[in-house]
């Protein structure tokens, strides 16, 4: 499928890379499909979430674990069997960020992951029932932790 992005203008993806959102995104239910593309030069540790529907709706993303190796979320029960897994360790996660102009003051959403289930491209966004990680964790208060752990 030939999808027109906001950041990198036409790009050829294809449908078995498609992110199906059963709830979407919050704030956007009605967008369900998305593509999760790197960008160039990140080494997969910044992303976007690509709206398959709407060009100029898209995400950026990071790995969290490539800013806070030691991010360890848990998700709910019903959470896990909506994805399909047992446990939360079976799943890839994205925290959405909030860039800013400058960058340094952009943040970055560990409280309500993207978890992604690899095998079925299903995947949910979720609030952590903890009060260890914040909607808005300053970009700043990362310093380059380890390798990325991409899906």
């Amino acid at each position: 499928m030939l999808l027109k992005t906001k950041y990198f203008g036409a790009v050829d993806c294809p449908d078995e890379e498609r992110v199906h959102f059963a709830a979407g995104l919050f704030g956007f239910e009605e967008e369900k499909d998305f593509y999760l593309l790197p960008f160039e030069g990140s080494g997969g540790s910044l992303l976007c979430f690509q709206s398959a529907a709407t060009p100029a709706l898209a995400f950026v993303a990071v790995n969290p674990f490539s800013f806070k190796p030691d991010y360890a979320p848990q998700l709910a029960a019903a959470e896990l069997e909506e994805l399909g897994v047992e446990r939360s360790e079976d799943l890839c996660f994205y925290a959405l960020c909030v860039v800013r102009e400058p960058v340094g003051e952009s943040t970055v959403n560990l409280r309500c992951p993207v978890a992604l289930n690899d095998r079925t491209r299903e995947a949910v966004q979720v609030i952590l029932e903890t009060e260890q990680y914040l909607m808005h964790h300053p970009l700043t208060e990362f310093e380059r932790g380890g390798e990325a752990q991409v899906c």
